[in-house]
């Protein structure tokens, strides 16, 4: 009997470890969440936008027919649940000294019209946490959506082209200090990538042998007490792009092609300042930026040939498109009825540079645009996890057809876009 209590001894210390082990196990792993989500969607015109309409830019130009009939005055509607979306978040022992887990999220919006309903990559990242400091590898968005203010449109846009809209693969350092943030990323392109000479291409960046560069500063202070809250931030980013790597001439004759390396770049400096203010029945956002060639982030944006440097390698010099943006918004803070309208304004400001001929290449998007501006209020009933949403989203661009060595529109042409957006949210 004692010998058999001897070896009971060992056997329950086993089984007491076993269990604690198991019990630490269960504190990781993944947990999923989500929604679905349905958009039933209403525009008195045709649009510029992605995935049949559903994430809208802005309204279309005008394009007239023989008989002086603007195709694009035409109305159009959709039911789309392509934004529904699945996200797993990862937890795990720590490593390093840190805390660390991990995200990865995915929608069915696919990439392009051709794969829509198709699953895509959203969010990829790994996040080791020490008590200051948090470093970000993978793919999250882009430093310039400010995940602590940004517009709360039911609409997919966010808010863009007023509000910088992108996920990059990154590598993202945050110092905490207080209720001040520093924060340093490097970041390259994928799905939202410069448009350049061969389309849109995350080859112009990643030749460029340098990447994305971020700098930002937060103030981020809180009163628990009063429910009242204040963020305040500033940021700068610098970026280079190279256009092409050779240029093909052809001479002689019979004709023949010369292919010749060439040296060129576009650089271009980007700076935003915001700020949001919570207060216990309302909250306030404002946002400001400046931008140089950040079509990359769905702005009205690009670049342009400022001069030929070379005749006889065809080397080209560039000079970046510049905007200048202004959004606010103000929505309540109802638990159940929740009621909010976002506003703003857009200027293209033409090239950084003058051009030596206005007819000289210009790359980017929307470039025609000389000015827009978006009004759009919305009001949401929430029940558990379950939202019912309403937004009429108004958006006006001024078209250009004619321009300066600055690449400035001019004798423009305005039209609007009215869109009725409905949303049925179910989260999980």
């Amino acid at each position: 009997m004692k010998i058999n209590i001897l070896l009971l001894i060992p056997l329950g210390i086993l089984i007491t470890l076993n269990s604690n082990a198991q019990d630490d196990e269960k504190k990781f792993g993944i947990q999923f969440s989500g929604y679905v989500k349905n958009d039933f969607f209403y525009d008195s015109r045709q649009t510029l936008s992605a995935r049949e309409g559903h994430f809208l830019l802005w309204p279309a130009a005008e394009s007239f027919d023989q008989n002086n009939n603007d195709i694009n005055a035409n109305s159009n509607f959709n039911f789309l649940a392509v934004q529904s979306r699945l996200r797993g978040t990862i937890t795990g022992p720590d490593a390093l000294g840190a805390k660390t887990s991990g995200v990865i999220e995915g929608d069915f919006f696919g990439q392009q019209n051709d794969n829509i309903n198709l699953f895509r990559l959203r969010h990829a990242m790994i996040k080791l946490k020490w008590p200051n400091t948090e470093l970000i590898t993978g793919q999250y968005w882009n430093p310039f959506f400010v995940t602590g203010c940004f517009p709360g449109t039911v609409s997919f846009n966010t808010g863009t082209p007023l509000q910088s809209f992108a996920r990059n693969p990154q590598i993202r350092l945050t110092q905490n200090l207080g209720d001040f943030q520093i924060i340093a990323a490097a970041l390259s392109q994928r799905d939202f990538a410069t448009r350049g000479v061969n389309g849109p291409s995350a080859e112009y960046l990643r030749n460029s042998g340098t990447p994305d560069a971020h700098f930002q500063m937060h103030y981020n202070g809180t009163n628990p007490d009063s429910k009242t809250g204040a963020l305040i931030g500033a940021g700068i980013a610098y970026k280079t792009i190279v256009p092409r790597l050779y240029n093909e001439v052809i001479v002689g004759s019979p004709a023949q092609t010369n292919t010749y390396k060439v040296d060129e770049q576009v650089k271009g400096l980007t700076a935003i300042a915001f700020s949001k203010i919570s207060l216990e029945p309302v909250t306030f956002k404002i946002q400001a930026r400046y931008g140089e060639n950040i079509a990359d982030v769905l702005s009205i944006s690009g670049f342009a040939v400022k001069d030929m440097v070379n005749s006889t390698t065809g080397e080209l010099s560039y000079t970046p498109l510049t905007n200048t943006t202004l959004w606010g918004e103000l929505h309540t803070n109802g638990k159940k009825w929740q009621a909010g309208v976002f506003g703003g304004f857009l200027k293209n400001n033409g090239t950084k540079e003058a051009m030596s001929d206005p007819d000289n290449m210009v790359y980017g998007l929307g470039t025609n645009i000389e000015s827009l501006i978006r009004v759009s209020p919305r009001v949401s009933f929430v029940s558990n996890k379950f939202k019912l949403a309403a937004e009429i989203e108004y958006t006006s661009a001024a078209y250009g057809s004619d321009y300066d060595v600055n690449y400035e529109p001019a004798s423009t042409n305005t039209v609007s876009n009215t869109r009725i957006l409905l949303s049925t949210i179910y989260s999980f």
